[in-house]
């Protein structure tokens, strides 16, 4: 079609009514929150995984990832701070999207393309298990678990809360006894070192420490998550023994012994169910390695350590769609589902043994104590410790920097004009957030003109790369940015963050542990777009426990694209005027037709029309398999605008890429050439980036089209979103907010979802994430303002 008759379609809305989704059973917790599965092709059933048959995992080829809530080909991100990524090749999900009309029940959290490429050639090994990733160590949760100081905080305060009360106050059955079984240990009546079980947050210091020094990171260049030591070929050979023992492929055996250590052989042989932390494998999968082990031995659905070790995956897989803990309750449904005959007794169990931490959580307003012994009504909510760990260790960073700042400055000479009201908020509070959409980050660039004019180190950090900004990952590394100073801690006065609604608790937790006292830190961004590939939603807690100054931006996006947008946040998808074609709608009938039309626009319409080069439009697509993913499309768009036989592991020079050297990053590249070295790209402004041969398969994507979550932080001159008619279980309000706002000056939309687009709008906002930082954080800021001077 020519760019005249797209631009013409845009009357022609309708296309035939989309059937309505069916969900499938159930099958982790996710589902006991709300979320969706429907669209997960390997969910397991909710009868008793023991009485599958057993399955070892099998080998796969494919290299892609998936998410396991029910989205296509999404990298499912990783509980402990970066996604993993597992590699599926049948059986995919057809995720398709929605154009001007039209809902679908959407994930929540991180969504079908949450990046986790950088873990999928680990578990190459597992088919029907790649729609659910295992833990893997990201550089923040690295950092994390080096602080042993954080166990010292809870010992303390442990021994500074009250004595514990009977089971059963305030609560009944079962949360009443988990509620007992966490008293219990924090009073001395079980082991202390079964597992931990922070209580509400502590009252803390007028004036807490400096975080504990770190050692500033050298790396040249931004780099992945630091993996796990490599193990020994003695314990490789260990576990690949034990591993034939029981059936599953040798092939695991590497990733097996870097995940449970030296000793991991030993843990398979006595729980076999422990291969679960290994990503990828499933329960199914498990069960049936832990049958041929064990034989006899293996005493079905009951087994404690079945339990333990499913607690442990059931977490992970919340933590892929973002949650850091799961109410007692509902991690109790997802025990059920798997044949687990007292979820319960299980639960506290397997807390006991340390497979997780329990915490209790005030339920509602403040209780004063009266003679009738009424005491504050609690949940019960069960967390894995890296997550658990991190939103602690990041509540309090926050409140140090909002209690510690004791330097207000009278900045009102600068304070005119674009940003004037962010500059006086920031020059007299140490923590302030401030929300917008895209015109708004101005305001922060102004701020940063300003501190810098009055002499202070500032420094702006963002997501993606940005002009005048460092990534937060360069930041972290020490790659980019002011670098640190003795203690560890960033060599600066002022920090600002955009794109703060990426930021997952671990990543969080060590950008504020590294601003020193007395600084400022000011946290900005969208709300209404998608959330952090890893678990938690710091940005949206910060905003809900309002422990600080809050700033709304009044600038609004220009131009139709930026009053669709505009719309599309408050649920209402409008028609806009769009005299100069600014916003198109394309109808197509099937996903063929959407590919040839994308492809369509990219080469001929848009460029001819607008004057904006190929390479500067870039294709939005919700998912990453079939028909209208962005493998077919890209497949498409390369035979068309870069062909070539793929000489470079399916590459070419001049291929435009996509590298994402660690879950939640995607960065834009093109690639130059390879050698022994590996393959050689071309990054933003020209930096040079060498992916090692091993890694390709895992970190580099055809980049002419995305998904959503690959694109956030990110804009074009022009962007043209599919919506195919499989994708509307994919869309949500923040999914098609986040996807048009791409476009700077143009916005086609290749629609085939009829009704499903205006209905995600209006009906389908982000599923919420299960998240402890809120509360924790109001509870520390109202402590300190109530101390004494």
């Amino acid at each position: 079609m020519s760019d005249t008759a797209a631009a013409d379609a845009a009357a022609a809305e309708a296309p035939a009514p989309a059937a309505a989704p069916t969900p499938e059973p159930p099958a982790d917790p996710a589902d006991a929150t709300g979320e969706d599965t429907a669209a997960t092709p390997d969910a397991e059933a909710a009868d008793p995984a023991a009485d599958h048959a057993p399955a070892a995992p099998e080998d796969t080829s494919d290299g892609e990832s998936t998410v396991a809530d029910g989205s296509d080909e999404g990298e499912a991100a990783d509980p402990e701070g970066g996604p993993g990524a597992e590699p599926r090749h049948a059986a995919e999900p057809h995720i398709g999207t929605a154009g001007r009309g039209g809902v679908g029940e959407s994930p929540a959290g991180p969504t079908d393309d949450t990046d986790a490429e950088a873990g999928a050639a680990a578990g190459t090994a597992v088919a029907d298990g790649a729609a659910e990733a295992a833990p893997q160590l990201s550089e923040a949760a690295a950092e994390l678990a080096a602080q042993k100081i954080e166990r010292e905080r809870i010992a303390r305060r442990k021994a500074e809360r009250e004595a514990p009360v009977e089971a059963g106050a305030k609560l009944s059955g079962t949360a009443a006894d988990l509620l007992a079984a966490v008293r219990a240990v924090e009073s001395g009546g079980k082991p202390p070192a079964a597992f931990t079980a922070p209580p509400a947050p502590r009252t803390p210091s007028p004036a807490p420490a400096p975080a504990p020094a770190r050692t500033p990171a050298s790396a040249p260049t931004p780099a992945p998550a630091p993996q796990a030591a490599a193990p020994s070929p003695d314990a490789v050979q260990a576990v690949r023994a034990v591993l034939a023992r029981g059936g599953a492929p040798e092939a695991l055996a590497p990733q097996t012994a870097v995940v449970l250590g030296e000793d991991a052989a030993a843990q398979l042989a006595e729980s076999p169910w422990r291969l679960l932390a290994v990503a990828g494998v499933r329960p199914t999968q498990a069960d049936g390695f832990a049958r041929a082990l064990l034989g006899a031995e293996a005493t079905g659905p009951g087994d404690e350590r079945r339990a333990a070790a499913l607690v442990g995956w059931l977490l992970a897989q919340a933590a892929a769609k973002g949650h850091t803990v799961l109410e007692a309750p509902t991690l109790e449904s997802a025990l059920a589902q798997y044949g687990v005959p007292d979820p319960a007794q299980a639960l506290e169990a397997a807390v006991g043994e340390g497979a997780a931490l329990a915490f209790e959580e005030p339920v509602g307003p403040p209780v004063e104590e009266s003679a009738d012994g009424e005491e504050q009504p609690v949940r019960i909510l069960v967390g894995l410790e890296g997550s658990a760990m991190a939103e602690e260790s990041l509540a309090e960073g926050l409140a140090r920097l909002a209690n510690t700042f004791t330097d207000p400055a009278d900045w009102d000479k600068a304070a005119t004009g674009t940003g004037a009201e962010l500059i006086r908020a920031a020059a007299g509070h140490g923590l302030v957030t401030h929300t917008g959409g895209e015109a708004a980050r101005a305001e922060p660039r102004a701020l940063l003109a300003a501190a810098r004019e009055f002499g202070l180190r500032a420094c702006l950090a963002a997501h993606a790369p940005a002009e005048g900004a460092v990534t937060v990952a360069g930041l972290l590394s020490g790659a980019e940015g002011p670098g640190r100073d003795a203690d560890g801690q960033f060599a600066l006065d002022l920090l600002i963050v955009l794109d703060a609604p990426q930021l997952d608790v671990e990543t969080a937790a060590v950008l504020v542990e590294s601003v020193p006292d007395g600084a400022r830190l000011v946290l900005s961004g969208d709300p209404a777009v998608l959330g952090s590939a890893g678990p938690g939603r710091v940005f949206a807690d910060v905003l809900a426990a309002r422990a600080c100054p809050q700033l709304v931006s009044r600038i609004p996006d220009p131009g139709p694209v930026g009053e669709l947008v505009s719309g599309i946040a408050v649920g209402e998808l409008n028609q806009v005027d769009a005299p100069g074609k600014e916003v198109v709608i394309v109808p197509v009938r099937d996903a063929g037709e959407a590919v040839h039309r994308t492809v369509q626009l990219v080469a001929e319409s848009v460029p001819r029309a607008f004057g904006i080069p190929a390479d500067a439009v870039q294709v939005i697509t919700p998912g990453h398999g079939g028909p209208a993913g962005t493998r077919a499309l890209n497949a498409a768009l390369k035979e068309r605008l870069n062909p070539g036989p793929g000489r470079f592991g399916g590459f070419d020079p001049g291929d435009r890429v996509v590298h994402v050297p660690s879950a939640g990053r995607a960065l834009p590249a093109r690639v130059v050439s390879a050698d022994a070295q590996g393959l050689h790209l071309a990054g933003a402004a020209g930096a040079r980036i060498v992916v090692p041969k091993e890694r390709v398969e895992s970190q580099v994507r055809h980049g002419w089209a995305v998904t959503a979550h690959q694109a956030v932080g990110s804009r074009w001159p022009a962007a043209v979103v599919v919506l195919p008619g499989d994708a509307a279980q994919a869309l949500t309000r923040d999914w098609v907010y986040t996807a048009f706002g791409r476009a700077e000056r143009h916005l086609s939309v290749v629609h085939g979802v009829d009704q499903a687009l205006p209905r995600a709008v209006a009906e389908v906002p982000a599923k919420p994430r299960t998240t402890r930082l809120a509360g924790l954080l109001r509870a520390l800021v109202e402590s300190a303002s109530a101390q004494p001077e």
